[in-house]
């Protein structure tokens, strides 16, 4: 009977540091040969070093890491794309959200130039993350100001605050 619950409870061990690695993106993953390529974002939300970067659904590399330029104020986030998938010079760099509160990736959309990225270049196209709290803000504070819009031009209220 030792056994068996000796047994159990290394399994149960085993499966939740199976889950910890998956959930935590530090599985290996079948990226074999990389270039690096270089992009800069106003705002890279919760963006995180490995998250997957993926072209079509599909992952194609990783974040290799982000790094804050004091003078342009711009967050520099490398990516380590695998050697097997080429992109235009002009493809396009940004950043998603795997459902509505899930983690960030990177997703790229290949433009049309022959020219391909090399090691060390630049995606000069990118798109900041969406912060949902920013989006939530915005949205309160334009449906305040139609509140107050809508307010001022109704003659009823003009009327009330004439009498005071």
């Amino acid at each position: 009977m030792d056994l068996w619950v000796g047994i159990f409870a290394a399994a149960g061990v085993a499966a939740l540091m199976g889950l910890a690695l998956k959930v935590g993106n530090l599985t290996s993953s079948d990226i074999g040969e990389t270039y690096s390529v270089m992009a800069t974002f106003e705002n890279v939300g919760g963006l995180k070093p490995r998250a997957p970067v993926k072209s079509a659904g599909v992952v194609v590399g990783r974040v290799d890491g982000i790094k804050f330029d004091g003078t342009t104020f711009e967050a520099i986030v490398t990516l380590k794309v695998d050697k097997r998938f080429p992109f235009p010079k002009d493809t396009f760099a940004n950043i998603y959200t795997a459902g509505l509160l899930g983690e960030q990736y990177v997703g790229l959309e290949a433009g049309g130039d022959t020219d391909t990225l090399k090691n060390g270049d630049k995606i000069t196209h990118t798109q900041d993350a969406v912060v949902l709290e920013k989006m939530i803000s915005q949205f309160l504070y334009s449906k305040a100001s139609e509140n107050k819009d809508s307010e001022t031009k109704d003659p009823a209220v003009t009327d009330k605050k004439q009498e005071k």
